[in-house]
């Protein structure tokens, strides 16, 4: 597909699809030319080959996929939150610890959540001998498309399912960037097919569900996918992630 055809700005996740569709590129996207069927699923209903499978669609790099509306929906990145205050104690440097070894009264409060200014009063030193880290979590969205298969899908996007993840650097903006360098994808996922010359289906991989293989019909709104099949997405792109830049590349360009 000539990815100069494609429309460089997009009013909203809706109007993703501004060409006809002719069957010409997406009936060359097949299950032939993906890996194998689960045997578990392929036994419960014969899948068509010209059937396009959503996960293995997805980590396709032979399809031309863009990356539309990534955004941030919730960021934190600040120094004040607590911390056990064996985070504060492991910080400090080994002449500082050699200074001030630990009594039964420092790990009495091992577990206990305070500042950094509570730490360094509780062990007796001063403040600034304890780094502060940074706690960072961001959470986001985007729409990975591709206009010739008139398929859209919505991922959500974080740099740790813990609350927050600490980073020691002196910069808040460096301690984003080295936050994200374990991103992951979480959550939800939400489909958008408006191609009725094709059937889309889901697999779940791990055969949990009542459904294992999930029909998606063409359709002018997003879809829901159970929680199994979003697992099984997000499982797959995982696997993939580093033969998919393209990701990456929108994630950091928004945090940024």
């Amino acid at each position: 597909m000539d990815v100069s055809t494609l429309p460089t700005q997009l009013s909203s996740d809706a109007d993703i699809y501004t060409e006809p569709y002719d069957g010409a590129v997406a009936d060359t996207v097949t299950n032939n030319d993906m890996m194998d069927v689960p045997a578990a699923a392929a036994d419960s209903k014969k899948i068509d080959p010209n059937t396009i499978i959503l996960a293995q669609a997805l980590t396709d790099t032979a399809i031309s996929w863009r990356i539309h509306n990534c955004k941030v929906s919730k960021k934190t990145v600040t120094q004040d939150k607590p911390l056990p205050f064996l985070y504060h104690y492991d910080s400090l440097s080994d002449v500082v610890k050699e200074a001030n070894p630990l009594t039964p009264k420092l790990l009495a409060q091992f577990n206990t959540p305070m500042s950094a200014d509570e730490a360094a009063k509780l062990i007796g030193i001063d403040a600034s001998l304890i780094t502060s880290p940074w706690h960072v979590k961001v959470v986001g969205s985007l729409v990975v498309f591709s206009e010739a298969l008139q398929l859209a899908t919505r991922l959500h996007w974080t740099n740790t399912a813990k609350d927050t993840q600490q980073i020691y650097t002196q910069k808040s903006e460096d301690a984003t960037v080295a936050a994200f360098k374990d991103w992951q994808f979480f959550g939800r996922v939400d489909v958008l097919y408006k191609n009725d010359k094709q059937a889309l289906i889901s697999i779940d991989e791990q055969g949990e569900s009542k459904e294992p293989i999930l029909n998606i019909d063409a359709s002018s709104d997003y879809q829901l996918l159970p929680a199994t099949h979003a697992l099984t997405i997000i499982a797959k792109i995982e696997a993939d992630k580093e033969q998919l830049p393209w990701f990456e590349a929108a994630i950091l360009e928004r945090i940024e």
